[in-house]
């Protein structure tokens, strides 16, 4: 794809935002192999956070346009009065914030939005693990779970948007007393399987626990069963695997293993090359957010 450009062959500004919980990373460039600039600013309140975000930009120049991958649960759809606003979140403070609407008036730019995990998926579809696929799931593992869908080169949306975290798996056999840590359903995947949930039951990240710690077992058990539910749902060719506690070592050969004993390969895809880490590393949701500002420019 071509970077965005002016008529006088000048190649355009954009913006993009990952939006996460816990940090906004926010850079220009025309790309995500060609930024000129980038920050990072922790995610405290929506005053804050957005006003540190809105003062950077203001400060790198004028932008053509502006994409964010948000967390959520956000409204994306574009009729709706509440069109770019986070919703019902579990971030204190954050439900019914305006982000894009917000950011688009006061940088007097056009904002491409989606959740973090659509935007990721749409990065690594564009640039990453994803290219060539006609239907592909990304996942982030980390303080929370989300999915993301892209289905022939769109992201899925419906209603609202996929909440593949908050499906409710089978407990597994060693880890049936705790009670989990959504706010709003206890023991889904999110309860189970996030980080948060991790450090409240055992003390300490995956990573940090013995080989032999049964912690691993029961994660890999958990996103496992996601794994099986997504090829069932969906049919992807690929199911990209992201976030902080994926870098465990040898978290997703176990994935692997458990959603093949789940499935028992009744679904006829291939475990090395369908369940992956995701092509572009660290830089999946921010790729996502320069092709959401491309694509809105380009509407």
């Amino acid at each position: 794809m071509t970077p965005a450009s002016q008529e006088d062959g000048v190649p355009e500004l954009l913006g993009a935002i990952e939006a996460g919980g816990t940090k906004f990373v926010i850079a220009v460039g025309t790309g995500h192999k060609d930024i000129t600039a980038q920050t990072i600013i922790p995610t405290t309140t929506p005053d804050e956070t957005l006003a540190l975000a809105l003062d950077w930009f203001q400060e790198q120049g004028k932008l053509a346009g502006l994409g964010i991958s948000c967390f959520g649960p956000v409204e994306l759809d574009r009729k709706s009065p509440k069109w770019g606003y986070i919703t019902q979140t579990t971030k204190p403070g954050w439900s019914d914030t305006d982000v894009a609407g917000h950011l688009g008036r006061m940088l007097a730019c056009p904002v491409g939005f989606d959740t973090d995990v659509n935007g990721a998926a749409l990065g690594e579809f564009t640039h990453g693990a994803a290219r060539g696929c006609d239907v592909a799931i990304y996942v982030t593992v980390g303080t929370g779970i989300g999915g993301g869908a892209i289905v022939n080169g769109a992201t899925l949306h419906g209603f609202r948007h996929p909440e593949m975290g908050h499906i409710r798996p089978r407990r597994h056999a060693g880890d049936m007393d705790f009670e989990g840590v959504c706010s709003f359903h206890d023991d889904c995947l999110e309860g189970l399987a996030s980080g948060p949930a991790i450090m409240k039951r055992w003390g300490s990240s995956l990573s940090e626990l013995p080989d032999d710690h049964p912690a691993h077992e029961i994660i890999a058990d958990y996103l496992g069963q996601l794994c099986a539910t997504l090829l069932a749902l969906y049919s992807p060719q690929r199911i990209i695997l992201g976030g902080g506690v994926m870098h465990t070592p040898g978290l997703l050969d176990r994935i692997k293993s458990r959603t093949g004993e789940l499935s028992r390969h009744y679904f006829a895809y291939d475990p090395e090359t369908t369940i992956t880490a995701p092509g572009l590393g660290t830089m999946s949701g921010i790729a996502g957010a320069f092709e959401l500002a491309r694509k809105v420019i380009h509407a």
